[in-house]
């Protein structure tokens, strides 16, 4: 007479049906996404403090950008209480402004070890939130309701630090280069004034020549 999936399948069941809803709603437009800042100065990582994702994170960041604070919101990243702390998380920092660029991660599991990313409190949390959110939950293959809401996803934890900030090494080469046009802009700049001021003098003598100007003197 009835029946109805149970398990994995019921979970998947309420994505879809969460998904659909939030997506009628525009939580997924491509317009209301956010751009990630070119040089952030905090950047917040949302992520459990004991968890592998967060030390991945952390150093990545350490290695690519030394420059940028790092900012920890402590949560649970699984579980029935994970949803309203990571919920509580998102609302604190958006209040508060203290980072430049939001990092949620985790590392991977099954879809009920990442359910929480998948609860209407914490997309809507995220689509309310001003600063940047940068989504790097579970695994390649694993997908959440946060991928879809937040401003960028990555892949992997690892995968969202590298987004969040670029590479040092890489600004150096880049200032290398802006210096060394800067300084030929300035030697084509002093050039061009000699230039035009040799140009002035030849116009001068075009008028007058010399030999003319001392004949007229040895007139006189």
């Amino acid at each position: 007479q009835h029946m109805e999936r149970s398990g994995a399948g019921q979970l998947h069941q309420r994505f879809e049906q969460l998904k659909a809803r939030l997506d009628s709603e525009g939580l997924f437009d491509v317009q209301r996404k956010k751009s990630l800042p070119a040089f952030p100065r905090t950047i917040g990582v949302i992520s459990s403090p004991v968890g592998a994702a967060l030390k991945d994170v952390c150093h990545v960041l350490e290695r690519r950008y030394p420059p940028a604070s790092i900012l920890v919101y402590s949560t649970r990243v699984q579980g029935a209480q994970a949803a309203p702390e990571i919920t509580k998380a998102i609302d604190w920092a958006s209040a508060h402004s203290c980072c430049d660029v939001l990092i949620i991660c985790r590392g991977g599991g099954s879809i009920e070890d990442l359910w929480a990313f998948n609860e209407e409190e914490v997309a809507r949390a995220i689509a309310r939130c001003p600063i940047p959110i940068i989504s790097g939950v579970g695994h390649e293959s694993d997908f959440t309701i946060t991928d879809l809401v937040a401003d960028q996803r990555a892949p992997t934890p690892s995968a969202a630090a590298e987004l969040a900030a670029p590479h040092i090494d890489e600004i150096l080469i880049r200032l290398r280069k802006l210096d060394q046009q800067l300084q030929q802009n300035f030697q084509e700049l002093h050039l061009g004034r000699k230039q035009q001021s040799l140009r002035f003098l030849a116009h001068r003598l075009d008028r007058v020549s010399p030999a003319a100007r001392l004949q007229q003197q040895m007139q006189k």
